[in-house]
């Protein structure tokens, strides 16, 4: 009875996260450059007398996809889309050097070319500054060129594209960040302008999943009722002897 109780709560636990886990992700399905999250669970043996056959069922995080989401053209010169591996560095909210999938950019009240969320971009020097009435455009290799009305373009800095070697590690603010601090620029990467790049959460998937989590979520709560009922049973049965 105690093993049944202990399983079906163990499983239904996990369910719930497992729920968790795919709901983000489904409400992220149309976000830009949006990285789907990965669980898995793993089982640790419950230490201590009269507990050898527990084992806890804990959650996993092992990453992200790290698939390429469809790129859907745009027209626009400030959306850009990172191609192969490559990652965007942006300053986050706290001040560190951050890195996003997501290319649709924008300049700035103050002149700095930023995110959508207000971010600003990074260029190999820092934030970048952008000229007072100028048209912009973005070479492949993240080359920015600004064009003043009446003048000639001029090149007023440069993406900062890194390609990381390892996977890196989603933050609480959604960014992402190295496990060893900044990443150098890889003046090999290149983008795609006028275009940006999905998600990669496959609605269909995530939601078959989702009914899959739930199903097996209703299978465990059965089972703590028949657990409950039998412990009824059994009490029943003592108190009449």
């Amino acid at each position: 009875m105690d093993r049944m109780i202990y399983l079906s709560m163990a499983g239904a636990k996990a369910a719930m996260q497992r729920q968790d886990v795919l709901s983000h992700n489904l409400a992220n399905v149309t976000t830009n450059g949006f990285r789907a999250e990965l669980q898995a669970f793993r089982a640790v043996p419950v230490r201590g007398d009269g507990a050898s056959t527990r084992a806890y069922a804990l959650e996993t995080t092992i990453g992200y996809n790290d698939a390429a989401g469809p790129l859907t053209p745009t027209g626009r010169n400030l959306d850009v889309a990172m191609q192969g591996k490559a990652w965007l560095a942006v300053q986050a909210n706290d001040g560190t050097e951050a890195y996003t999938r997501a290319g649709s950019l924008d300049v700035s009240a103050d002149g700095l070319l930023v995110m959508r969320n207000g971010m600003p971009v990074l260029g190999d020097g820092g934030p970048i500054n952008v000229p007072p009435n100028s048209e912009l455009s973005i070479g492949s290799d993240g080359t920015i060129s600004a064009k003043a009305p009446n003048q000639r373009p001029t090149n007023i800095g440069r993406l900062k594209l890194v390609t990381p070697e390892a996977p890196l590690t989603r933050g609480e603010d959604g960014m992402f960040r190295a496990a060893d601090g900044d990443l150098p620029a890889d003046p090999n990467a290149r983008l795609q302008d006028g275009a940006l790049e999905g998600s990669n959460v496959s609605p269909v998937e995530t939601m078959v999943a989702m009914i899959a989590a739930g199903r097996q979520f209703e299978q465990q709560m059965k089972l703590l009722q028949i657990a409950q009922t039998q412990g009824q049973q059994s009490a029943k049965l003592l108190g009449s002897t």
